[in-house]
């Protein structure tokens, strides 16, 4: 993607920003001109190196739990200053196991984990960014979600209940924000190339979830970005309300 400044005098917030999908998103903003703040949850080390890899001037770090109840909303106190322009929901968990395997205990755990990451906490981030969008008059959002959501995770259930639940979250989004120039975009990949993904594209089951795909492979996290940067920049606003499939032809649906 040419690094034109299309995103100049913008400002985006990017949550899960230190490393993979979320990573590769910063950059791809910031190359269109678009300051930066990432929110990580504990790798400072990541976030720090993320700010000294990113063009432009005025990027800056901040750490929130998203996975807490109250955590989208001490993130928006320490950027509600910002004119916030776009957001980026990326933040997110993915755990791996046979429900049939785990005891009502650890089931309960793993559903208030996965649903707090990848579903309350996008929507509370999104409720309070939104109205400051409507008072600066629009901005995007931009939520980031999973084939999954579609396609079924048997050994994941909560994951892909949790990035359905995204999904219409973004179409009602949509729907309520338009009148106000607040559009809502939602991206759903496949695999990814990813620290998260890592354990399991290079496990028994790697080549199999590759060739899902008739590229024989898994996404890179700059195929994500680059999208992300054309629907935060010049995606038409009667594009609100959709969500875009990016898994290489590994889940088709129509």
């Amino acid at each position: 993607m040419a690094d034109i400044q299309v995103l100049q005098g913008r400002t985006s917030l990017v949550t899960g920003a230190s490393r993979g999908i979320g990573r590769a998103i910063s950059i791809a903003l910031a190359r269109l001109g678009s300051k930066v703040i990432a929110q990580y949850h504990k790798d400072s080390e990541a976030a720090s190196t993320l700010m000294l890899e990113l063009p432009g001037s005025g990027h800056r770090i901040v750490q929130a739990d998203l996975g807490d109840v109250h955590g989208a909303r001490q993130l928006f106190e320490k950027v509600a200053n910002e004119c916030l322009d776009i957001l980026v929901n990326n933040a997110g968990v993915y755990i791996e196991k046979p429900m049939l395997e785990m005891d009502f205990d650890e089931w309960q755990s793993v559903w208030e984990k996965t649903i707090g990451l990848n579903l309350t906490g996008p929507a509370h981030l999104s409720y309070l960014v939104s109205r400051k969008m409507v008072e600066q008059s629009g901005g995007r959002i931009i939520n980031i979600t999973s084939r999954g959501a579609f396609r079924g995770e048997p050994d994941a259930l909560a994951y892909g209940a949790s990035k359905a639940g995204l999904n219409s979250f973004g179409q009602s989004l949509a729907k309520a924000l338009a009148p106000k120039n607040v559009l809502v975009f939602t991206v759903a990949p496949g695999f990814v190339e990813t620290d998260m993904a890592r354990e399991v594209l290079e496990g028994p089951r790697g080549e199999e979830i590759k060739a899902q795909s008739p590229l024989n492979r898994a996404a890179q996290p700059e195929e994500i970005a680059n999208l992300v940067a054309y629907l935060a920049s010049d995606a038409p606003a009667y594009m609100t309300g959709c969500i875009v499939d990016v898994n290489g032809a590994s889940y088709l649906r129509s």
